[in-house]
């Protein structure tokens, strides 16, 4: 099988205008709501990477009729809650683990078996945080020895609501729940102990479900209700933005405009948190896109300085840590981040990682078991290993931006599981990037 690898020369500013693909999040869950639906969906925006085109493909091993995607487009002629069909052989999810996890919700409620699999780093990754609650429910999973995939969800089962709370923070945890919730008896109740993104909350209401909210931190559904076939406007992924953000306020001489920008309060958090380190970051034209908040957001290179992280941001911030550790990198002083251990059990153990990366580009950057120490300096050039981790391999090729010399990413190919297109959306904005394929 080959292997990409990015080659990046340093320097460079990053200007104009940029649109990240469509957020995958988002772009999850329309395709699977959408196929529980009663009538046509359509969605526009979808994030065509091999994360969502894995759940797609899954609600079409089920008999869903889905229409594209192309540029974007999809059109999905949902079957209800009751009218997904047995697939022929087990659904891979390739390296999607929020694929895997609320695909269980769902699969728990059906009338047939599924085996739900994944690539070598989905298989390894934690199950048990959604399989124990589904139990509680009255569903029947069989995992691997470790609680890993694959997952085997018998069917049949009678599933009744529960009083859950989380013991962390997890919106794939809580989302599972909820769309198990669609087929128990009685009210799913799950409460967090911070609050996540609600995606799932607001797309339900979105397609006519009844939800509640009964605080910041609890949200319920009662089963048996039903779903009707919407539209749905995917706006750009904040998490892939993300890089964009880092990257310019690192270089001197950005100035870059990201258009259509998810902005959902849930998801906010690398904005919050850039701030607090001194970026200059603007919101512009804030609106709503089909119930979720968006805006371009303008960034200008800004001296930045190491601080201590909220732990109350660390939920809203999950899938942007690898970024932010770059901005620290290049940020004046030190960075402390903790009470972030669930980036131990991502794609990669992305504290181990990233602080090996790190370290040899010169930077000081001590793990620790809930997070890490950063020392901010200069970027030397070197070569770095992302472990197939995209959001890993995607946040270094920014650093060298601020480095100086070049640096080499291996294992490079997961990043079209998020963000297709990547390397040319980058260099058109200045970064100096090229990929190397090798057998």
């Amino acid at each position: 099988m080959a292997t990409l690898t990015f080659l990046t020369a340093p320097g460079g500013a990053l200007r104009g205008r940029v649109r990240a693909p469509g957020d995958k999040s988002i772009s999850h869950r329309a395709i699977m709501l959408g196929s529980l639906a009663e009538g046509v969906t359509t969605v526009t925006g979808f994030l065509e990477g091999g994360d969502c085109l894995a759940t797609l493909e899954a609600f079409r091993a089920m008999g869903v009729r889905i229409a594209g995607p192309k540029q974007g487009r999809v059109t999905v002629h949902g079957v209800g809650l009751q009218g997904l069909r047995a697939p022929a052989s087990p659904l891979d999810m390739g390296n999607s683990g929020t694929s895997m996890r609320l695909m269980a919700g769902i699969l728990a409620g059906q009338a047939f078996d599924t085996v739900l699999t994944g690539d070598a780093s989905l298989t390894r990754r934690p199950m048990r945080r959604i399989t124990e609650p589904l139990a509680l429910m009255g569903a029947r999973i069989e995992a691997a020895a470790t609680g890993a995939a694959p997952l085997c969800i018998r069917g049949g089962q009678r599933l009744t609501g529960i009083d859950y709370r989380l013991p962390m923070a997890s919106a794939q945890v809580k989302s599972c729940l909820l769309l198990a919730g669609l087929y128990a008896e009685g009210v799913t109740r799950i409460t967090e102990p911070a609050p996540t993104r609600d995606h799932t909350e607001r797309m339900l209401e979105g397609f006519g479900y009844p939800l509640a909210r009964e605080s910041d931190r609890t949200v319920a559904v009662s089963g048996g209700r039903r779903l009707t076939g919407t539209e749905i406007d995917v706006p750009a992924d904040i998490s892939s933005a993300a890089f964009f953000l880092v990257g310019a306020s690192l270089a001197p001489g950005s100035d870059l405009v990201l258009e259509h920008v998810g902005v959902n309060p849930t998801r906010t958090g690398v904005i919050d948190i850039l701030r607090l380190m001194g970026a200059d970051i603007e919101v512009l034209k804030p609106r709503l896109a089909g119930g979720e908040p968006v805006a371009d957001l303008r960034v200008r290179h800004a001296p930045l300085r190491g601080i201590r992280i909220p732990e109350a941001l660390v939920p809203l911030a999950i899938d942007e840590f690898p970024a932010l550790f770059i901005a620290a990198a290049g940020a004046e002083g030190v960075t402390v981040l903790t009470g972030a251990e669930e980036l131990r059990v991502k794609e990669s153990d992305r504290i181990q990682v990233m602080a090996n990366g790190l370290t040899a580009l010169g930077i000081a950057a001590e793990p620790t078991p809930d997070g890490i120490v950063i020392q901010g300096g200069a970027l030397a050039g070197g070569t770095v290993n992302s472990h197939g981790d995209h959001r890993i391999a995607m946040s270094f090729a920014m650093a060298a931006l601020r480095a100086t010399g070049p640096i080499t990413i291996h294992d490079c190919a997961n990043v079209n599981t998020s963000f297709p297109g990547f390397v040319a959306l980058a260099r058109n904005a200045g970064l100096a990037i090229q990929e190397q394929e090798t057998p």
